[in-house]
C-alpha cells in the first residue's frame, strides 16, 4: 500500500473538515465522501459496529437502530467523547433548535458504553421517536442523525455512518409498511451517491443470492466499484461445502466486486462481555478459514481496509466537492438576485419597482437613439426598435410608390426611382402583393424577424392583405370621368374633378397604411415585452406590470392609428392644393415632353452639327404652333387632368410619407409625450397607489419562502467553503 492510500500525511484535515461539513448539514446539498453500513436488521451489523468502534449498540428489535447515526473516530492527545444530534434536512426551526441544544460529553469510551442506551433512549427522545411502543406519539423513525464523536491519542480517523436496518416485514404495534418503505428509501439516499462507499454487511450462514442489500448497492453501483462486502456470523456456518462457498466469496471466486469481501467474526447475542475480540477471531487459524489472505480477515483488517478507503474517496473528491459547492453558492446567489431585494415596506417596494422601470427607460432611449453598444440587451436585432421601424418605413415606402396607386400613369416629365427591395420569390413587383408578409420578408432580411403575434393587439394589427398593382389605361379612365362629370365649361376642367381623380387614384392608401401601421405596432410591442423581461426577472412581477399597463398602451398604440388614418383622409378628401413650387414644375415639364414627342418626328439634324456626339435637332416654327392646335379639346383637357394629378400625387406621396412617420410614428408612438413606450416609467411608479404598488412589487408568500430557504442555504454553503479554504 503507498502512502497516499495510508491516510497518514494530510488525511486526518481533510477527514475532519468532511466530518464538519456533514455536522453543517452540507450532504443535503452535496453529496460527501462517506461510509455508509447497509444490512437487514438480521445481518450481524450491530454486531460489526461494535467490533470496529466498540460502542454496543443494541440488538432487539424494539431498541434498534431508528435513525442514522454517525460514528466519527479522531486521534488526540485527550480523551473524551461528544455526542450531538443533526437535525434532518426537513426539520422545521423549532425541531432544529431543540436537537441543537442537544449535547452530551463524556471523557472516555468506556463510559460511553456503560451509558449508550441511556443515550440512545434520551436521543430518541429529542428526535420525537416513539420509545414506548404501547403509546401512538411520536414517530418510527427518524431522518435526523445522531453523531458520535471519539476522540483519544490510540483512535483511528475513521467515520462510518450506520443507517437503519432493512426488514420486510412489519411488527405489529411496532412497525408498519409504511416504516418498512421510509426505512427502504433512507437507506437509497444515503448509498445513491458515488462519493458513498457501501459497507453491505452479510450473513455467511444464508445464501448470497438471496441477499437484498446487495440487489439494492447492484442498482447505485451496477460494477461494483464502490461496494464493499462484510461477511458476519462464520460460526453459524457448519457445513463443509458451506464455508467453501464463503471462502470462494472472500477469494473473490463467486460474485466478484471491486473492492472484495471481508470476513469477521463478532460478539454475538450471547457471547460473554468479558470476551476479547482476538478470541472471537481465533477461529479464522483453522481450515478452510486459515487459507484465506490475512488481510481480509478479521476486525483490524477490515478496520485498516475501511481507513485507507474512507482516505482515497476523501482525497479524490476533495477538488470537486469544493469546486460543486462554489459553483452551486454561487447559483444560488444567482437565484436570491433574481428575487430583487426583500421589499416588505411601501418605501422598499416602490425603490424595486423603480429601479426596474430606470432599467427599462434606458433601454427605450438606447432603442430610439440606436445607442446599441451601451447595452447587452441589443446583442440581438429583433430588439434594435428604430432600425427595424426605419428599414420597415423604407421597404413601405418603395411598395407604396409601386401599388398605391389604382392606375399606372403616363411617363411624361417625371422619372421614376429604381426600387431594389426584396419583395419575396416572386421579384421585386409581385403582382397581386401581399403586403404585411413582404413588408416582414423585408423584415427578416434586415435581421429583424419577429415572429411573434400578439392577440392583445386585436385588429390594431391588420390580418394578411393584398394589394392589387396599378392597371393601365388611365387616359381612357380620365376621359370616361371627365364625360360623366362636364359642365358648361369653355375648354376648362372642374376643380371638383381633380378631387375626385386624385381620390379615387390614392383608394388603396387606408388600407396599406393601416397595414403599415400595424406593422409599426407589433415591432414596438415586441421591444416593450422583451424589454420589460430583461429588466425585471420575475415572471410574476412583469405580469402584474403588464396587467396595468396593457390598456393605457393600447390607447395610445390607438392614437397613432388615428393620426395615421386622419392624414390619410386629409390627403384624399381635401381639394388638392399646394404651395410647393416643384408642383409646377413638373406639370411645365410634363407639358414640354408632350410636345417634344409630338415634334420628334418632324425634326431634322442641324447642317452645323460638328460630329456625331454633338447632334443638334431643328425644327420648323410652323410646326410648334401645328403640334399645339392638333389635339382636340377633350384630348387637351384629359392630358392636362393626368398632369396636373400625377404632379399632384408624387408630390402628394412624398409629403404624406414624411408626415406618416414623423407624426403618426414619431410623435405619437416614438418620442411623444403620449408615446406607448412611457407609459411605464419612474413617474408612474411614484404615483401608484400603495394597494397597486403592493399588488405588483409585494412579495408573495411562496416568494418569502423561497427567499428564506436560499439564504439559508446559501449561508450554509458559504460556511462550507470557509471551512473547506480554513
Amino acid at each position: 500500500m503507498n502512502p497516499s492510500e495510508t491516510g497518514h500525511l494530510s488525511s486526518p484535515a481533510l477527514l475532519q473538515k468532511i466530518d464538519k461539513l456533514r455536522e453543517q448539514n452540507i450532504g443535503q446539498h452535496v453529496p460527501l465522501p462517506q461510509l455508509v453500513v447497509v444490512g437487514d436488521q438480521s445481518s450481524g451489523k450491530s454486531a460489526l459496529l461494535e467490533s470496529v468502534t466498540g460502542i454496543s449498540f443494541p440488538r432487539d428489535v424494539e431498541l434498534c437502530t431508528r435513525h442514522a447515526t454517525q460514528i466519527t473516530m479522531r486521534r488526540d492527545r485527550q480523551t473524551r467523547v461528544e455526542i450531538r444530534i443533526i437535525p434532518g434536512p426537513q426539520a422545521s426551526e423549532e425541531h432544529k433548535t431543540r436537537l441543537e441544544a442537544y449535547i452530551h460529553t463524556m471523557p472516555s469510551s468506556k463510559e460511553l458504553r456503560s451509558s449508550f442506551l441511556d443515550i440512545l433512549s434520551e436521543a430518541n427522545v429529542r428526535m420525537g421517536i416513539r420509545t414506548d411502543m404501547s403509546l401512538k406519539t411520536g414517530t418510527v423513525f427518524s431522518e435526523d442523525i445522531l453523531k458520535i464523536e471519539i476522540c483519544g491519542p490510540k483512535e483511528d480517523y475513521l467515520t462510518v455512518i450506520d443507517v437503519p436496518g432493512i426488514f420486510r416485514n412489519h411488527t405489529e404495534g411496532v412497525t408498519t409498511k409504511e416504516d418498512i418503505a421510509l426505512v427502504n428509501n433512507l437507506v437509497r439516499r444515503y448509498i445513491k451517491d458515488k462519493r458513498t462507499i457501501i459497507l453491505a454487511v452479510l450473513p455467511s450462514n444464508v445464501d448470497i443470492a438471496t441477499q437484498e442489500i446487495l440487489a439494492l448497492a447492484e442498482e447505485y453501483d451496477k460494477l461494483g466499484e464502490r461496494t464493499l462486502g462484510v461477511l458476519t456470523k462464520p460460526d453459524l456456518v457448519k457445513e463443509s461445502s458451506a464455508k467453501q462457498a464463503v471462502c470462494n466469496l472472500v477469494a473473490g471466486k463467486r460474485r466478484p466486486l471491486s473492492l472484495g469481501y471481508y470476513i469477521a467474526r463478532n460478539r454475538g447475542a450471547d457471547d460473554d462481555d468479558r470476551v476479547e475480540q482476538d478470541a472471537l477471531e481465533l477461529m479464522f487459524r483453522q481450515e478452510p478459514w486459515s487459507t484465506l489472505p490475512p488481510d481480509r480477515v478479521g476486525i483490524p483488517a477490515l478496520k485498516k481496509r475501511l481507513e485507507s478507503l474512507l482516505t482515497q474517496i476523501t482525497r479524490r473528491e476533495f477538488p470537486s466537492l469544493r469546486r460543486e459547492i462554489t459553483e452551486m453558492q454561487a447559483e444560488c446567489q444567482r437565484e436570491i438576485d433574481s428575487l430583487g431585494p426583500a421589499r416588505p415596506s411601501e418605501r422598499e417596494q416602490r425603490n424595486y419597482l423603480c429601479g426596474i422601470a430606470e432599467r427599462f427607460e434606458d433601454y427605450r432611449r438606447g432603442a430610439i437613439d440606436a445607442k446599441y453598444a451601451y447595452y447587452d440587451f441589443f446583442d440581438k436585432s429583433d430588439v434594435r426598435l428604430i432600425t427595424g421601424l426605419v428599414n420597415l418605413t423604407v421597404a413601405f415606402g418603395h411598395l407604396f410608390q409601386l401599388h398605391g396607386h389604382v392606375h399606372k400613369f403616363q411617363d411624361v416629365g417625371r422619372t421614376e426611382p429604381e426600387i431594389e427591395v426584396f419583395l419575396g420569390e416572386d421579384g421585386p413587383e409581385p403582382s397581386p402583393i401581399e403586403l404585411r408578409e413582404s413588408l416582414r420578408n423585408v423584415l427578416a432580411t434586415c435581421g429583424t424577424d419577429i415572429k411573434d403575434e400578439f392577440p392583445e393587439l386585436g385588429d390594431l394589427v391588420t390580418d394578411q392583405t393584398e394589394i392589387d398593382s396599378p392597371e393601365d389605361g388611365i387616359m381612357e379612365w380620365i376621359k370616361t370621368l371627365h364625360i360623366q362629370s362636364r359642365g358648361m365649361d369653355l375648354g376648362t376642367f372642374s376643380p371638383d374633378l381633380l378631387s375626385s381623380v386624385f381620390g379615387e387614384q390614392s383608394r388603396p392608401w387606408d388600407k396599406m397604411v393601416r397595414v403599415y401601421m400595424g406593422e409599426v405596432v407589433r415591432l414596438i410591442h415586441h421591444f416593450m415585452t422583451k424589454a420589460l423581461h430583461a429588466v425585471c426577472s420575475d415572471d410574476e412581477i412583469t405580469k402584474n406590470i403588464w396587467s396595468i399597463i396593457l390598456d393605457p398602451v393600447l390607447q395610445r398604440y390607438r392614437a397613432g392609428l388615428d393620426q395615421a388614418v386622419l392624414l390619410v383622409e386629409v390627403e384624399r378628401r381635401q381639394r388638392p392644393f399646394t404651395l410647393n413650387g416643384s408642383f409646377n414644375e413638373e406639370v411645365q415639364a410634363a407639358r414640354g415632353k408632350r410636345i417634344r414627342e409630338i415634334l420628334k418626328s418632324k425634326a431634322w439634324k442641324s447642317a452645323s452639327s460638328f460630329s456625331e456626339d454633338r447632334v443638334k435637332m431643328v425644327i420648323n416654327l410652323d410646326d410648334v404652333l401645328d403640334a399645339n392646335t392638333a389635339k382636340t379639346n377633350e384630348q387637351h383637357l384629359q392630358e392636362e387632368i393626368h398632369d396636373n394629378v400625377c404632379s399632384y400625387y408624387h408630390l402628394a406621396v412624398d409629403r404624406f410619407m414624411d408626415n406618416i412617420f414623423r407624426q403618426a410614428v414619431g410623435y405619437h408612438l416614438l418620442t411623444g409625450p403620449s408615446s406607448p413606450l412611457t407609459v411605464f416609467s419612474q413617474g408612474w411608479v411614484i404615483d401608484l397607489e400603495p394597494k397597486t404598488l403592493e399588488l405588483i412589487a409585494g412579495e408573495k408568500e411562496a416568494a418569502k419562502k423561497r427567499r428564506k430557504i436560499l439564504n439559508n442555504k446559501s449561508k450554509a454553503l458559504k460556511e462550507a467553503l470557509e471551512t473547506l479554504r480554513s
